[in-house]
C-alpha cells in the first residue's frame, strides 16, 4: 500500500487471499516518500505476484515492476479525481507492464494472483475452479429469487 488510508482496499484482497490460502505480507511504502523502502521489500520478498494498491498519481504499482521481473497488479484507490490512479496504473511505459483492476478493487486484484499463481499450482486451480463454480451457483439462486 502506498498509505496506510489504502487498508480497507486491502483488506479485500487480504480476505480473497486468506479464503484460498495463500500467503500474503501486507507493507506500508510510498514510492515518492519512501522509494528505497518499495526497492528493498520487493527484492527481499519471496512473492510470486505483487499486488501494488495506490492512490492520486499511483506510481507505486510502476515502481514496484521497476524492481522485478514477477507480475505486479496494480489496484487504483478513489479519492477525489477517481481518473488519476486508474490512468497512472494502465498507462505504463513500453516493457514495464503492470495488470490493473479496477477502482478500489482489493478483491480482484487477489483473484488476479490466483489465477496467474493456479497456472502452475494445481491445487491452486481447483480451488478457483469451486470458487467459480459456487458464483455460479450463486446467481442461479439469485435468478430463482427474482421470477414474478
Amino acid at each position: 500500500m502506498g498509505s496506510k488510508s489504502d487498508l480497507p482496499v486491502a483488506q479485500k484482497a487480504v480476505d480473497i487471499l486468506k479464503k484460498f490460502g495463500v500467503k500474503y505480507a501486507v507493507d506500508v511504502a510510498s514510492a515518492h516518500r519512501t522509494p528505497h523502502r518499495v526497492e528493498e521489500l520487493v527484492k527481499k520478498s519471496e512473492a510470486d505476484v505483487f499486488i501494488a494498491i495506490a492512490g492520486l498519481s499511483a506510481a507505486l504499482p510502476g515502481v514496484v515492476a521497476s524492481h522485478t521481473m514477477k507480475p505486479v497488479i496494480g489496484v487504483p484507490v478513489s479519492g477525489a479525481v477517481n481518473m488519476d490512479a486508474l490512468l497512472s496504473i494502465v498507462q505504463m511505459p513500453p516493457g514495464i507492464p503492470v495488470a490493473a483492476v479496477g477502482l478500489d478493487r482489493g478483491d480482484n486484484a487477489a483473484l488476479l494472483a490466483i489465477e496467474i499463481m493456479s497456472a502452475c499450482d494445481i491445487a491452486l486451480f481447483e480451488k478457483m475452479k469451486k470458487y467459480r463454480e459456487e458464483m455460479a451457483a450463486k446467481v442461479a439462486e439469485d435468478q430463482k429469487s427474482v421470477q414474478i
